[in-house]
């Protein structure tokens, strides 16, 4: 649908802007000579994701897992999975 389409394209341009602005953020709080590696920006955007995967979570669509173990997102530490969940 076109609607949906077009919401998508302003989804993507407004992401963009808000990596764009991380890493101005990021290297203006460094020395001029000094650089970042693209991690350093991901990681500041990487709450609201685990945000959205905690709803998912709740509903059951998504599940949280760690190597092969489910596990609780607001208390596990360290990298984790998002797999589909029992209500897929």
């Amino acid at each position: 649908d076109v609607y949906k389409r077009q919401a998508a394209e302003r989804a993507e341009v407004m992401e963009a802007a808000r990596y764009r602005e991380v890493i101005v953020e990021k290297l203006t709080a460094r020395d001029a000579s000094s650089s970042i590696c693209p991690s350093e920006a991901a990681r500041d955007l990487m709450q609201p994701v685990r945000d959205a995967a905690q709803d998912l979570v709740h509903s059951g669509t998504v599940i949280i897992t760690q190597g092969s173990d489910t596990v609780d997102l607001e208390t596990v530490k360290g990298p984790i999975r998002i797999r589909r969940g029992p209500n897929w």
